[in-house]
């Protein structure tokens, strides 16, 4: 993308015999608040070079100047350009976003990182909510498309607060009449019956989760009138049984902790004029048993008309980096396993 603002100051001195020559270029950034788009302390500028390292970054007034071997600072250059095209679209980037702009500007494939990123789902208390990797978008993108959307992945990488804003979009956009949010409330390690209490009191802590991402998501003046009113509704799983749930937008979380009759049982609630979003990761089953209904839909509804399966990795993850390296060590780990099993 050749931005309008992006300037060339001309070559550096002259190069080397064998080395790459030097090249300066500036981008002018219009059209953001300067200390909103560098961050505290000009973070911008640090994350820029942790992932230009041979770029030096300097910015003074509206002006960022780029310096570093020719190749380098182009690259450079067309993931500032990206980015600051992704602030005036969203109103703001993150820490995240440079990281993935730079992966997605070598890569070089498919739309423009501000094309697949800067779409925002919803604007809460100033904040855009919006996919902050290629994945992501194609998963959001999914929920839009069909009717039973399946969001399988790792932890952090957005599955049931990205469901949830979609969820609210539709809501504010009068497409549904309600949220329904559940999720199975399986014991791990502690019996419900031990817990103090009444049976409210002892699901709570299962579905605190789910009242968390609505409240990041709406007015927190606003959701216990919703929730009061049955516009919002977050129950355990079981409490799904018998009914049919029309003109809903239905999320289900933690769903690889679900038994293959539960999967089937949630499954066919869906009512007229309703989506369903599906949310887990294999990877967690805390199940006294090995079969899961996650495991086990995905094997019989995979290629069935207006059911998608959105499958993240941990380059959809957005937490800090080392939760990706987690994440990468223990599929190592588990496939290593599974492989000495066999042999």
């Amino acid at each position: 993308m050749n931005s309008t603002d992006a300037r060339s100051t001309g070559e550096g001195e002259a190069p080397q015999a064998g080395s790459e020559p030097e090249l300066q270029r500036t981008v002018l950034l219009a059209g953001v608040d300067l200390a909103s788009f560098l961050g505290h302390r000009d973070q911008l500028i640090a994350d820029l070079e942790a992932q230009h390292p041979l770029v030096s970054f300097h910015a003074r007034d509206q002006v960022l100047t780029m310096r570093g071997p020719a190749s380098a600072v182009r690259t450079a250059e067309q993931v500032v350009e990206e980015i600051l095209q992704i602030a005036k679209l969203s109103g703001a980037v993150s820490r995240h976003d440079v990281k993935e702009v730079t992966r997605m500007v070598h890569e070089g494939n498919g739309p423009t990182a501000a094309q697949v990123l800067s779409e925002p789902i919803l604007t809460v208390r100033g904040h855009a909510v919006r996919p902050q990797t290629r994945g992501q978008r194609a998963y959001v993108d999914a929920i839009d498309d069909h009717t039973i959307v399946f969001g399988i992945g790792p932890a952090g990488t957005g599955k049931t607060y990205l469901a949830m804003a979609k969820a609210v979009q539709a809501l504010q956009r009068r497409e549904i009449a309600k949220i329904i949010l559940t999720r199975p409330a399986v014991e791990a390690g502690e019996r419900l019956g031990y817990l103090p209490g009444t049976l409210e009191d002892k699901i709570d802590p299962y579905l605190r989760p789910l009242f968390d991402a609505v409240g990041s998501m709406m007015d927190p003046e606003v959701v216990p009138k919703l929730l009061a009113s049955g516009t919002i509704e977050v129950a355990p799983l079981a409490y799904m049984r018998g009914r049919t749930l029309n003109e809903s937008f239905v999320i289900l979380d933690e769903a690889q902790n679900t038994t293959p009759e539960q999967m089937k049982m949630f499954l066919t609630r869906l009512g007229y004029g309703s989506k369903m979003v599906v949310t887990g990761d294999i990877t967690q089953i805390d199940l006294p048993i090995a079969a899961s209904g996650l495991r086990v839909v995905n094997r019989i509804l995979r290629g069935v008309d207006d059911i998608h399966f959105a499958e993240l990795g941990s380059d959809d993850i957005v937490r800090h980096n080392l939760v990706s390296r987690i994440v990468d060590a223990y599929s190592a780990y588990d496939q290593n396993r599974q492989k000495g099993d066999a042999e």
